[in-house]
């Protein structure tokens, strides 16, 4: 069984990580999507809150695991017993840091591959961190993320000076 692990702090999850988990589960026969507790980032939503809404986002299938991990990623796929990392690239610049972290990945871990998706073109310029600004300076978020995302995000955004 080929299991990958595609992991991200998804905070919060956007239509581009949606295409990108759809698109994995054509490559591989299990997908855990790993919400990370980066302690240097300051979250919007909690790692169980950004779990229900990925859950929430993917729906009943069977085959997508939601989960959460703190440490470093290589020990999470081996605690996981998943060979593949599977990562989103959207522009250049998202290659240059995924390079440095597969590089020192496969230093850690040789036996752990990582395989890049481009983002759909339709999702390319969405990222987490866009999303969060437009909804705390009140734009609309529809069409970049997910409807139930969508709700709580815009909540949030008015409870967050």
């Amino acid at each position: 069984m080929r299991v990958a692990i595609y992991p991200g702090s998804f905070d919060p999850i956007t239509n581009g990580h949606l295409n990108l988990i759809e698109r994995g589960l054509v490559l591989f026969d299990r997908l855990v999507v790993a919400v990370s507790n980066n302690v240097r980032k300051k979250p919007l939503f909690s790692a169980q809150e950004r779990m229900e809404m990925i859950r929430a986002a993917v729906g009943d299938d069977d085959r997508i695991d939601v989960d959460s991990f703190d440490g470093l990623l290589v020990q999470y796929c081996q605690r996981r017993g998943a060979r593949i990392i599977l990562r989103g690239l959207r522009a250049i610049s998202d290659f240059e840091f995924e390079f440095q972290m597969t590089h020192m990945n496969r230093q850690l871990a040789d036996e752990i591959e990582t395989v890049f998706m481009m983002t759909g073109e339709e999702h390319f310029y969405v990222s987490s961190s866009l999303v969060r600004e437009i909804a705390h300076f009140g734009g609309s978020v529809t069409g970049l993320v997910p409807a139930n995302v969508e709700a709580r995000l815009m909540v949030r955004a008015k409870e967050t000076p």
